[in-house]
């Protein structure tokens, strides 16, 4: 008999696969995504010397959100993160889906923060 495979097992596969292929530095650091169903995190790393340079999530409180599981908060997200970013002087980076699918909140996030300054 055959069993299903989980879902998070298959995207963390997934992901592993993607990321043995890209990898942030200090001068172009790496924008990982992480969707929870109730709230997605943002996280800008330099995968060389193995620090997060900034982060942004719907669990801060100055996210001042009505709602952190939907594609409204996802931009707001991708906003802070790339205010944050550009406010350390980082422009260009490398975007890690995390194994996601690029649609909904993760492209909502992704084009928010393409929006507000970071090229990717």
């Amino acid at each position: 008999m055959i069993t299903k495979a989980d879902k998070n097992a298959v995207r963390k596969k997934r992901h592993a696969r993607v990321r043995s292929k890209l990898s942030g530095t200090a001068a172009r650091p790496r924008l990982n995504v992480y969707r929870s169903n109730k709230h997605i995190y943002a996280q800008l790393i330099d995968d060389v010397n193995g620090v997060t340079l900034a982060s942004a999530s719907t669990m801060e409180k100055d996210a001042s959100l009505d709602s952190t599981g939907n594609t409204d908060a996802a931009v707001k997200i991708g906003e802070l993160i790339a205010k944050r970013g550009v406010e350390k002087g980082l422009s260009t980076i490398v975007f890690d889906r995390g194994g996601y699918l690029y649609h909904g909140r993760v492209k909502a996030l992704a084009d928010a923060a393409r929006e507000n300054g970071l090229e990717f």
